[in-house]
């Protein structure tokens, strides 16, 4: 299989699965190594498609036409990260993603894709056997994210939720 083939069949496979893949298992079902898939990722990403990349692996995000998104303000500490997010999923949201404004740099986004307890679960694993920080150590806490929701009763509740546990940062 040659690169554009490889190409093809990384785009078919994120198009018409709703799963995320790892580079790793890409690499290996392909015969290649894990810096050529992250390679073609780019040049496909370059092409136009949309593939985001997640703590889970690739994926290709489905029309989301009828879900609400709004992006939040919060604040908390390393051991608040769990019942931040669980607030979230607890009421059907999503926490796509995670961006706090860096003074050198600007803008660092983090896609996370967070959407059950399971989730939550896995990711603050992950801190609790490393000793890497979150995004928002580099802002003393602040952070952003948007969630999304099948409606805005949804994100309704989940604001006040936030508000009521002093996570919000409010005007």
């Amino acid at each position: 299989m040659n690169s554009k083939e490889r190409r093809e069949y990384i785009r078919n496979l994120l198009v018409t699965n709703n799963n995320t893949y790892k580079g790793q298992f890409l690499a290996e079902k392909l015969g290649v190594t894990r810096q050529v898939i992250v390679k073609d990722i780019a040049i496909i990403r370059a092409e136009g498609v949309n593939i985001i990349a997640t703590p889970e692996g690739y994926l290709i995000p489905s029309e989301e036409n009828n879900f609400v998104r709004r992006v939040i303000a919060v604040s908390h500490g390393r051991n608040d990260i769990y019942n931040e997010l669980e607030c979230i999923v607890k009421f059907g949201g999503v926490v796509e993603d995670v961006t706090v404004e860096h003074p050198l740099y600007g803008e660092i986004r983090a896609m996370i894709m967070i959407k059950s307890l399971m989730d939550i679960e896995v990711f603050t694993k992950k801190f609790k056997e490393s000793s890497v920080q979150p995004l928002s150590y580099l802002t003393k806490g602040i952070h952003l994210h948007t969630i999304k929701a099948d409606n805005e009763e949804i994100i309704e509740s989940i604001i006040k939720e936030l508000k009521e546990k002093n996570y919000l940062i409010s005007d």
